[in-house]
């Protein structure tokens, strides 16, 4: 027997194992032609949840079409933001009434970094560095750079492992990437969230790659503010609202950048002075976008009765797998991977460095295997662990080492 098929077969018994392979028919996994592909991009959008095209058309036809203005009382729009925070909240270790839903990833970064800001210059006023990690995601950068121009901070960029030792007491804030978005590296959120606090400092951590696919552990470790998009691994759709937490004994300290109507004490009096409404509702801004909202809430049934540990044990599982096929399929020396082979250090995504990645993918995409590519020489491989089967990590990693082969001969 040969070791491709003894891949194969292990694939089938570890499927025939997974307690979670019945969530993978939840979701839509079929291409334009209605044939199964190997999905492996869910890190930068996931996958269609079968129930949401039903409740959108019922918001739309029903809610938005019958009831129209009496929705936002009648079918809960006004509470939406909320209700939906408390849906992700037991998915990144927080309990409710801390997280609000609503706004992009972007938005909800300049909020969380110039409040902490503000709280750490209430407390001292010489604090005045706000640190991130070098390799953070472009965006956080730009907010980085200009919360430090509206709050007179200074921005140093260091590496994620220097962190720690690198904050002091003129240290006022943290931004740090949960898992790196290019490589998959899992940064050490505990040790750095502790090392922040001992130094007097506040913590914001971007959880755009990690939350729904590994524990988090907000509350237990103590983070201040926190932010993330809901389009990845929860599976919100495309321009879901992103989220931002709170910490509760921090929210009456909350000093948003954006006050807007729809986050005042009392909206409806229309008051010109701005008095921020009490708990995670201070977190909001403008009136939310009720029809992405409404999809989102649907979208997370499909973690009722998920353990988030089980998804971190099948995401080890699944991408030790797929690195042993890589291995087994791909010619020696042609991809090299750039993600941390320890646990303790890997997100749910694979980062391989190849030289004609750009090529590579396309390729890949035409074949039904659907990653995606990042400049210069990175191909990534997402792995859901709701929708993703060990067989797709075997097929994938064997078709790259056809495409791979290929084009060397």
């Amino acid at each position: 027997m040969s070791e491709t098929t003894d891949l194969r077969d292990e694939a089938a018994e570890l499927d025939a194992a997974d307690d979670l392979a019945g969530k993978r028919e939840h979701f839509v996994l079929e291409d334009e032609k209605g044939e199964r592909i190997v999905y492996l991009d869910g890190n930068s959008l996931g996958a269609l949840p079968r129930t949401v095209p039903a409740r959108v058309a019922e918001v739309v036809e029903h809610e938005w079409g019958r009831l129209r203005i009496r929705s936002w009382t009648e079918s809960g729009w006004w509470t939406a933001p909320e209700r939906v925070g408390d849906r992700i909240a037991p998915l990144v270790g927080a309990a409710p009434g801390q997280i609000v839903a609503g706004d992009s990833t972007s938005v909800n970064v300049l909020k969380a970094v110039v409040a902490a800001i503000r709280m750490a210059r209430e407390d001292n006023p010489a604090r005045t560095d706000l640190l991130v990690d070098e390799t953070t995601f472009p965006t956080d950068g730009y907010i980085a750079a200009s919360a430090a121009r509206l709050t007179g901070a200074a921005v140093r960029a260091l590496p994620a492992e220097g962190l720690p030792g690198s904050v002091g007491p003129r240290t006022a804030a943290v931004l740090v990437n949960h898992v790196d978005y290019r490589t998959g590296e899992l940064h050490d959120l505990p040790g750095i969230t502790a090392a922040a606090h001992e130094a007097g400092a506040y913590t914001v951590w971007d959880l755009c790659h990690s939350a729904g696919a590994l524990p988090v552990g907000l509350d237990e470790h103590g983070v201040d503010l926190a932010v993330g998009c809901t389009y990845k691994y929860l599976n919100g759709g495309p321009g879901a609202p992103a989220y931002l937490y709170v910490r509760r004994d921090l929210q009456p300290r909350f000093d948003s950048p954006l006050p807007g109507w729809n986050s005042h004490a009392d909206p409806f009096g229309m008051s010109p002075e701005y008095e921020p409404a009490e708990g995670a509702v201070r977190g909001r801004v403008g009136t939310p976008d009720i029809l992405s909202m409404l999809a989102l809430e649907e979208a997370l049934t499909v973690w009722d009765g998920v353990d988030i540990e089980a998804v971190r044990a099948k995401s080890l599982a699944l991408t030790d797998f797929f690195l042993r096929c890589v291995a087994t399929h791909v010619p020696e020396g042609r991809v090299e991977s750039v993600t941390p082979a320890e646990h303790a250090r890997r997100g749910s995504q694979i980062a391989l460095r190849c030289a004609d990645a750009g090529e590579v993918m396309a390729e890949l995409v035409r074949r039904g295997v659907v990653g995606d590519f990042r400049r210069p020489d990175v191909l990534r491989f997402g792995f859901t662990p709701l929708y993703t089967s060990f067989a797709d990590a075997e097929h994938a990693a064997r078709v790259l080492g056809e495409v791979l082969a290929e084009r060397d001969a």
